[in-house]
C-alpha cells in the first residue's frame, strides 16, 4: 500500500471543524472533484508576487512591465504543461471551465446542418453551452456508467461530415470512468470533426499530451480550470488553434484586446489577447502556473500510484459494507477510473448519509446530481414518469425527495487515515448507529441537526 503522505504540501489539512457533542475534529476533505485545497507553495508564491502585481501590458512602469513579464510566462507554462506547439496553438486564460467552454461555443460557427456530438456523461457545463449553438447529439452511456463506444461509432456512420465538433468530458465527475479520449479523436478526425476535451476531473490526476496538430489523435480543444488543480484565485484555461481564434470574431470586447480603434472602426490585435477582453485575473494565472510547476515536480507516476491504491483501497472497503451501492459497480480496471466513487446507503436519501458524515465525522463529500442531472438520472434508472415528478416538485420549491448520489472524491493530499475515517463513519450509519436529530430543508433539499447553528465568522471576518 501507498507510502506517500502529500498532506503536508497542502494548505489547512490540521484544520479543526465543529461537530455534535460539542467537539471538535481534524476536517477530512473528501470532495476534490468540486474543489480542491491550495498547495501551501502556491499561497506563498502568490504573497511573494503580490508587492508585484500591477495592471499588464502598455504600462511603462517597472510593476507593470514586470507582471506583463509573470503573466506571459505563466501562459507558457500552462502551454508546456498539456504539450502544445507553441507556434501552433495558444492558451487563452478565462474565469474557469464554464467560461471557457462558453466562449469556446460563442466562437464556432454553426449552419443549420451541423451537428454537436456530446455524451450523457457529461457536466452540465459540456452540455448547456452546446444546446445554445447547434444540434446536439448525445453518446449513450453503458449501465456501468462507461461511454458506449459502439454507439458513438454509430452516431459516427450516421451522421459523418455533418458532425462538426466531438466536445467530450477526459473524466467522470460522477464516476471517476476515463474516457478513452485519443481514440475518440481519431474517429473524429477521420471525418473532419474537431475535439474538445473538458479536462477539469483529468489534468489533476492524470497528464494530458494534446499531441501534435497533424496527429490524428491531436485534441483540438482543450480546457481545464485552476480551482480542481489546487490553485485559488479563479483562473480557467481554453487551449486551441492560433488560426481557430485569429478567424473567429471575438465573443467579449472591451479594453486590451485591440490595436486601435476608431468611431466607425476596430482592428483586434493578435491571439490570444484579442479573446481576453479588461484586465485579466494575473493573480489566477501565477497561482495556476505554480502549482503546475508543483505537479510537475512531484511526477504524474507519483501521483497515478498514489491515487490508484487510494482508490482501490476505497472501492474495496466500501465492498464489505452491507447495505451500500456503488454506482457504476466495481468491475472495472483502476488505471481506468479516478478517484471518484459515488454510491447509495439503501434506504437512506444520499443527503441524509452526506450530513451525518459532515456533522458527526468532520468528513466533507457532496450529495445529489453534480451538475450532471442526466448522466444521474440514467445511472439510477429513473424512468421519464419519476423525472416529471421530481421536476414539478423542484418547480414548486421541495427538493426533500430528489435522486440522487453520496460522491466521495480523492485528491492528492488524502491518506488511508482519511478513507478509514470514511469507512468507519458508513459501518456505523448502515447500522443505525447515528443522531437522530436531523431535519430536512426542503427548499434546499439539505439535512441538518435541529438547532444547529454556526457561527462562521468566528473562523473568518473581514473586519
Amino acid at each position: 500500500m501507498t507510502k506517500n503522505n502529500f498532506k503536508s504540501l497542502f494548505l489547512g489539512q490540521d484544520f479543526q471543524v465543529p461537530i455534535l457533542g460539542n467537539q471538535y475534529i481534524r476536517y477530512v476533505d473528501l470532495d476534490n472533484a468540486a474543489t480542491s485545497p491550495p498547495f501551501i507553495k502556491v499561497v506563498d508564491k502568490v504573497n511573494e508576487f503580490s508587492k508585484l502585481y500591477s495592471s499588464i501590458h502598455r504600462g511603462n512602469g517597472f510593476k507593470s512591465l514586470c507582471s506583463t513579464e509573470i503573466y506571459q510566462e505563466a501562459r507558457n507554462i500552462v502551454a508546456n504543461f498539456v504539450e502544445a506547439e507553441p507556434d501552433k496553438n495558444t492558451v487563452v486564460f478565462v474565469k474557469n471551465s464554464t467560461e471557457a467552454i462558453n466562449k469556446l461555443a460563442s466562437l464556432f460557427t454553426f449552419n443549420e446542418e451541423d451537428i454537436i456530438l456530446t455524451s450523457f456523461m457529461e457536466h452540465h457545463s459540456n452540455d448547456l453551452p452546446w444546446r445554445k449553438h447547434g444540434i446536439v447529439k448525445n453518446i449513450d452511456i453503458k449501465t456501468t456508467g462507461e461511454i458506449d463506444i459502439d454507439h458513438f461509432k454509430n452516431l459516427v456512420h450516421q451522421y459523418g461530415k455533418r458532425i462538426k465538433l466531438v466536445a467530450i468530458t477526459g473524466a467522470s465527475n460522477v464516476t471517476g470512468y476515463i474516457n478513452p479520449i485519443y481514440d475518440i479523436a481519431t474517429m473524429a478526425h477521420e471525418i473532419g470533426a474537431k475535439v474538445l476535451v473538458d479536462a477539469s476531473q483529468l489534468a489533476p490526476h492524470r497528464k494530458i499530451d494534446i499531441k501534435r496538430n497533424m496527429d490524428i489523435k491531436h485534441i483540438d480543444f482543450l480546457v481545464f480550470t485552476a480551482h480542481k488543480l489546487f490553485a485559488p484565485f479563479g483562473t480557467g484555461v481554453l487551449v486551441g488553434p492560433n488560426e481557430f481564434f485569429e478567424h473567429a470574431e471575438p465573443d467579449h470586447v472591451g479594453g486590451g484586446m485591440v490595436k486601435m480603434v476608431t468611431s466607425e472602426e476596430v482592428y483586434w490585435d493578435e491571439v490570444p489577447e484579442r479573446n481576453e477582453a479588461g484586465t485579466p485575473n494575473v493573480m489566477g494565472a501565477v497561482a495556476l502556473a505554480v502549482s503546475i510547476k508543483n505537479i510537475e515536480a512531484i511526477g504524474y507516476g507519483r501521483i497515478e500510484k498514489h491515487e490508484m491504491e487510494l482508490t482501490q483501497y476505497l472501492v474495496e472497503g466500501l465492498k464489505e459494507i452491507n447495505h451500500i451501492d456503488i454506482c457504476g459497480g466495481t468491475s472495472f480496471h483502476i488505471e481506468h477510473r479516478l478517484g471518484v466513487v459515488s454510491f447509495n446507503v439503501e434506504n437512506m436519501h444520499h443527503s441524509l448519509v452526506a450530513a451525518i458524515l459532515s456533522y458527526e465525522y468532520g468528513i466533507g463529500v457532496r450529495s445529489g446530481c453534480f451538475c450532471a442531472h442526466p448522466y444521474v438520472l440514467r445511472l439510477l434508472n429513473v424512468d421519464s414518469d419519476k423525472v416529471n415528478r421530481y421536476k414539478n416538485s423542484i418547480l414548486n420549491g421541495d427538493k426533500s425527495n430528489v435522486p440522487g448520489l453520496v460522491r466521495v472524491s480523492l485528491g492528492l493530499q488524502n491518506n488511508l487515515e482519511d478513507i478509514d475515517r470514511l469507512l468507519m463513519a458508513l459501518k456505523n450509519i448502515t447500522a443505525g448507529i447515528y443522531s437522530d436529530c436531523y431535519v430536512i430543508d426542503k427548499h434546499s433539499g439539505n439535512y441538518s441537526p435541529k438547532g444547529w447553528t454556526s457561527n462562521f465568522h468566528s473562523y473568518f471576518s473581514f473586519s
